[in-house]
């Protein structure tokens, strides 16, 4: 079954603003949805897809001012969703991971000495990949989508859990390093996971988070074209309310900046806001001039947030 057949198997439900708790009825409404079932299939829940331009009902929540999905599908449909998608973004994923690296790398002097690090969302384990090279030798990491873990390289893939994190998985305190990177817009409850996240930390052990920035200036002008309005999103935070949510999860010392990506030009095609057709002529162009593959560094609305135990 599709992960498009999953997401009809249940009725999306209506969701309390998941950082601060508001009824979704004393929010401001920002979209309605757009949604067509018909134009699911296999890469709706994916990595790095093609843009669908759908989305859920979303609702700027009035106490945080968190833009969350409501009503939105439950989180076993999510849950399904994740775990059958298709995967094709391998090169790409290298590409983000080398982009995690100087973003760990900023972080080495203050690490703990010793302890292990958990990736949550490692996909095909490229970021794992990144961190062994920076010197952890203990790693572990956790991926729903079959696809993408059949895809890992073989000194990786036992490393990686499948399913969707839970805590519970783990010995409490034994990492000095969690990374969460393009998950926290996508998880049910992602406060409940920042708290799980930090009793998996030992002392002074840092959470590592990136998602997209809902306020920074390419996505204001894009609006509702942008890419960052997807059905995979449950909710899209900005520099405050991602602060907020590591305030509220318990951690300290809590720093958000904006960094660039670095992905083959051919990637970049994929997300601009024009029709699928177009986007395929366009690429195929771009191969035969041997360009599609072609690196470019852009600021395209991405935050990093690190928070310490």
């Amino acid at each position: 079954m599709t992960s498009g057949g999953n997401l009809l198997e249940l009725e999306r439900t209506t969701r309390a603003c998941p950082l601060c708790g508001s009824a979704p009825e004393s929010g401001q409404p920002v979209y309605e949805e757009r949604f067509d079932p018909e134009r699911l299939d296999d890469f709706s829940f994916a990595s790095r897809k093609v843009p669908e331009q759908m989305h859920w009902r979303l609702i700027e929540c009035s106490g945080c001012a968190l833009l969350f999905a409501s009503p939105a599908p439950e989180a076993g449909a999510v849950a399904a969703g994740y775990r059958e998608a298709a995967y094709d973004s391998a090169e790409e994923a290298r590409h983000a991971a080398a982009t995690y690296s100087g973003l760990v790398r900023e972080l080495l002097p203050r690490l703990p000495p010793s302890g292990d690090a958990l990736d949550v969302g490692a996909g095909d384990g490229a970021f794992l990949g990144v961190l062994r090279e920076l010197g952890f030798e203990d790693l572990a990491g956790v991926e729903p989508s079959r696809a993408a873990l059949d895809g890992a390289a073989a000194g990786l893939r036992p490393l990686i859990r499948e399913g969707i994190f839970d805590a519970g998985d783990f010995e409490p305190g034994r990492f000095r390093l969690v990374s969460c990177l393009h998950v926290v817009d996508h998880m049910p409850d992602p406060l409940s996971a920042l708290g799980d996240a930090r009793e998996l930390l030992c002392d002074a052990g840092p959470l590592l988070v990136v998602c997209h920035d809902r306020h920074a200036p390419v996505n204001r002008l894009m609006g509702r074209r942008s890419p960052i309005y997807d059905v995979e999103h449950l909710q899209l935070f900005s520099h405050a309310s991602l602060r907020a949510l590591f305030e509220r999860a318990g951690y300290r010392d809590i720093a958000v900046s904006r960094f660039a990506n670095r992905y083959p030009l051919r990637y970049w095609l994929r997300l601009l806001p024009l029709g699928r057709r177009v986007k395929q002529r366009m690429a195929a162009a771009l191969d035969g001039t041997g360009l599609g593959h072609l690196p470019l560094t852009l600021p395209v609305g991405n935050i990093a947030a690190v928070g310490w135990r």
